[in-house]
């Protein structure tokens, strides 16, 4: 079979790797510290969780995907508890906090099942792949590299401090993009998806089963014909080859 080339764009983080497990580890001996360092007055987990989401979105919305964002709303929801309960905050626990939140960063990347396969079966079928991920440069390059993702997107990697609509769009206006063939695969429907459909190309939501909060936000109504929804990467070769697929103009 033959198909007509397609321009895809894959997100990175929990499309094509894991990451928000990670950071759910992280939070899950962060709260161990927390409900330890705030015994007598006890606030539950789900108050600890609540807040430091709450601060953790709001950063990330006026600085972007930094790497000093998850630390910094850690120590962040410390001082709020803190002050919450009218003790003061411990220069040394701070430290640690700093130090437990930069420790996600140093978790063993691991590829999601069907990675290496779709991007295989992607190339072969002669689309071409592009990488928009967000983040640190020097974190996200690490990731490439050690997946050596280098193979299937050569210099076609775009590693962006904001994902959103503008990002997008200067993407698209770098290389000479058939809107009409270009997809863009990500488990963010703000990051991903929001912007894709805004920008006139198609989209693939891979809904991911514990997604981070930052991610989740409304579809408007309009916006559904214009996403594929899928819950497993190895779901991607097949909706793109239905797309793809050159009709015969033979008629016997």
């Amino acid at each position: 079979m033959t198909y007509w080339t397609q321009q895809v764009i894959f997100d990175l983080d929990d499309t094509l790797v894991h990451c928000n497990k990670y950071f759910e580890l992280i939070l899950g001996q962060y709260f161990e510290m927390m409900s330890d360092w705030f015994s007598d007055e006890g606030p539950t987990t789900e108050e600890l969780r609540r807040k430091q989401v709450e601060i953790d979105v709001e950063t990330v919305n006026t600085s972007g995907l930094a790497s000093d964002n998850f630390p910094k709303s850690l120590i962040a929801t410390y001082r709020y508890f803190c002050a919450k309960y009218n003790r003061p905050t411990d220069p040394f626990q701070e430290g640690q906090l700093m130090k437990l939140g930069l420790s996600v960063y140093d978790q063993e990347i691991e590829a999601y099942p069907g990675m290496v396969e779709t991007l295989d079966n992607l190339k072969h079928d002669g689309h071409e792949l592009y990488l928009y991920t967000g983040g640190d440069h020097s974190i996200q390059r690490r990731k490439i590299e050690q997946m050596k993702l280098d193979m299937y997107f050569d210099d076609r990697i775009y590693i962006r401090r904001h994902k959103n609509v503008e990002a997008l769009e200067k993407i698209l206006s770098t290389r000479s993009f058939d809107r009409k063939h270009t997809w863009m695969i990500g488990n963010s429907l703000r990051t991903d998806v929001i912007p894709a459909v805004t920008a006139g190309v198609k989209s693939i939501y891979l809904k991911q089963q514990n997604e981070w909060v930052y991610n989740m936000v409304e579809l408007q109504r309009d916006m559904h014909q214009s996403v594929i929804t899928i819950n497993s990467i190895h779901e991607v070769v097949p909706v793109i080859r239905r797309n793809a697929l050159r009709q015969s103009t033979s008629h016997g």
